[in-house]
């Protein structure tokens, strides 16, 4: 078994859903929002996904319920947006360029997570072309969005995945599944296929179905993010200090996947 086999399963299940377009979407932007991470063993995937058929509607773009993003993520030389987030401190910031290729829609997002804990997304329409240094239109928008400087700022990691999208039927609440999580920093580029990373985005905490599926299964939830993993995966001796004990379960689920596979 292998992380074919494990798609093929999840798209099986993805099949019983009702699916939505992006023009539905709106009602769930969630721009302003509060969200929790969990890191899914690929071989539950299938299982999860089958237990959000009653709460949850499918995106679908173009024929597509998997949809491949592309994302190169901006940060000063030494990292620093890096290590505001692995020192735990809020106001903090994430700066990319994100290319969403099912829909052929470019963004420069801006990621802000505030001192009340909440996720505020800003983002401007983009060429596809990204660049390790931004342009005059994405250098303004930041500066005028963020007490960063612009000439600071340049690409260091592109973060790449395939993404599943459920929507709540009855609740303010999107559920992002990414797989094939690839890390590329010049030629040296790290994936990940033993594992998924689900996002559950919400207006404010509440109740959940898929954070009770999510108990059920015994999944905790977390807070490294794609982007920090990338740079712990691909940067060499780099603080990981906050990151440590949930490195250490990132790294378990992915030797379970093994042992469950059968790789050695």
């Amino acid at each position: 078994m292998n992380f074919e086999y494990f798609i093929k399963q999840a798209k099986e299940a993805l099949e019983q859903f009702e699916t939505i377009g992006l023009q539905e979407m709106e009602r769930v932007k969630l721009m302003n929002r509060v969200d929790v991470k969990y890191v899914i063993p690929l071989h539950l995937l299938s299982e999860i996904i089958s237990e959000c058929l009653p709460y949850y509607q499918l995106l679908e773009i173009n024929g597509d319920w998997i949809s491949t993003y592309e994302t190169l993520y901006y940060d000063t030389d030494d990292l620093s947006l890096y290590h505001q987030h692995q020192t735990g401190r809020l106001n903090r910031y994430k700066v990319r360029f994100r290319n969403y290729v099912g829909s052929n829609l470019s963004f420069f997002e801006i990621k802000h997570k505030t001192n009340k804990g909440r996720t505020v997304k800003t983002r401007i329409v983009q060429p596809n072309n990204a660049n390790l240094k931004l342009n005059t239109t994405a250098s303004d928008f930041l500066e005028k969005s963020t007490p960063l400087f612009s000439s600071q700022m340049k690409g260091n990691i592109w973060v790449n995945y395939k993404r599943i999208t459920l929507v709540n039927k009855t609740s303010n609440e999107r559920l992002t599944i990414d797989i094939n999580l690839t890390f590329k920093k010049g030629e040296n580029t790290v994936q990940y296929n033993q594992v998924a990373i689900a996002e559950v985005k919400q207006e404010r905490f509440g109740v959940s179905p898929i954070i009770e599926i999510f108990k059920k299964y015994n999944l905790r939830p977390g807070s490294i993010s794609k982007y920090c993993l990338g740079i712990l995966s691909i940067f060499e001796e780099v603080k990981i200090n906050r990151f440590k004990k949930k490195l250490l379960y990132f790294k378990k689920i992915k030797n379970q996947y093994d042992v469950f596979t059968g790789i050695s």
